[in-house]
């Protein structure tokens, strides 16, 4: 079990890592998304390239970060029980809900955006808007995000069934806050 913690612990840091480049994509999808309208409604000057990098900053955000939001422990629920079972029951409720959704759709999701991608470099894919950007490099997005997810999953998995087993667990594994509505 300790070398699946430490599996876990490496997949985790990997993924802190890649969610505060997502942070920062936020950032330059700001930055980028300001000065775009600036330049259209100040100097009547827009650039297609520009707009894509928007668009590929966001999608960048979304793939790259949601293995860190899963790492965090907050993505969305459906909260039909989850709310009002003992953490032990909450735990084997997202063991279940690892291994039969989503691991399977996570992996599904890889394999299938790999050719995707994979298509889209070996003809190095542009942009068919003049002065656009290629687009291989955001293509690569989707099946590096599901991947991360994946291994993100993996190690979710590891830590929860280590919690069952009697291993200390993160407070995260088993705090849960209702949704404000």
């Amino acid at each position: 079990m300790h070398a699946l913690l430490s599996f876990s612990r490496a997949v985790d840091w990997v993924n802190e890592r890649f969610g505060r480049v997502a942070d920062w994509m936020v950032l330059a999808a700001v930055v980028v998304s300001a000065g775009n309208a600036i330049m259209r409604y100040s100097l009547s000057w827009s650039s297609n390239a520009w707009l894509e990098a928007q668009w590929y900053l966001f999608a960048g955000v979304v793939m790259l970060g949601a293995a860190y939001t899963l790492n965090r422990n907050q993505h969305v629920r459906v909260d039909l029980v989850y709310g009002s079972v003992s953490p032990r029951t909450r735990l084997w409720i997202d063991v279940f809900g690892i291994i039969f959704f989503l691991l399977p759709g996570m992996l599904l999701l890889t394999w299938m955006t790999w050719p995707f991608f994979w298509d889209a470099f070996i003809r190095d894919e542009g942009s068919p808007n003049a002065g656009g950007l290629l687009r291989w490099p955001m293509k690569l997005m989707l099946p590096l995000g599901f991947a991360l997810v994946s291994i993100q999953g993996l190690s979710e998995l590891v830590k929860r069934i280590a919690a069952l087993r009697g291993f200390d667990a993160p407070v995260e594994l088993t705090e849960y806050q209702r949704p404000e509505q």
